[in-house]
């Protein structure tokens, strides 16, 4: 097999060269962040979101770490921090994937079939098993507030407006009021 170097190198090439938006941070392949359009037939449907990616030096054998950016609702990626409660991702992982699957088959399988009984946004869980269509209301209204372009621009960047951020003190349900702009950016 191809030294884990070189494989990062194809990974990442097939990426640039992908229909994905993606940016390198300070031309490291092994960090970048990836535009991800929200899968059609379904309530994330016309969503962007940022997608941040982390290459280990072992990798294909140790899998990526990624994370959303901007909020999403959903049952398995935890909407403070955006990480991604995935099998193939974090146990099932295999030096036969590449990054093109993550996202053009695990990423979009996700966000078609949750698993609200493995959450790690309890809330999306819960709403997801007692009311389906408040549940679907309630991950389009984040698609409107949280995954635009717009936000995806902001995302990630040292901007005042903590809106655009997950961040701690984000917890109560209308935020835009939550904190004093610029409190709790620098993480």
């Amino acid at each position: 097999m191809s030294s884990p170097k070189r494989r990062i190198e194809t990974d990442v090439m097939k990426m640039l060269m992908s229909d994905y938006e993606v940016t390198l941070v300070n031309d490291n392949r092994q960090e970048f962040y990836v535009r991800f359009k929200g899968p059609e037939e379904t309530p994330f449907s016309g969503g962007l979101w940022k997608i941040h990616v982390e290459l280990p030096d072992q990798y294909p054998y140790k899998s990526p770490s990624i994370g959303f950016v901007n909020r999403i609702f959903h049952p398995n990626i935890d909407e403070l921090s955006g990480s991604v409660c995935l099998d193939v991702i974090n146990q099932t992982w295999s030096p036969m994937y590449d990054m093109i699957n993550i996202f053009e088959v695990f990423l979009p399988q996700l966000l078609r079939y949750p698993n609200p009984t493995d959450p790690l946004n309890g809330e999306a869980a819960a709403l997801m098993m007692r009311d389906l269509k408040s549940y679907d209301a309630k991950v389009k209204e984040y698609v409107g507030k949280y995954a635009t372009k717009d936000h995806v621009d902001d995302a990630g960047n040292d901007s005042d407006d903590s809106d655009e951020m997950s961040s701690v003190g984000s917890l109560d349900e209308d935020e835009e009021d939550a904190q004093p702009a610029g409190t709790m950016d620098e993480v």
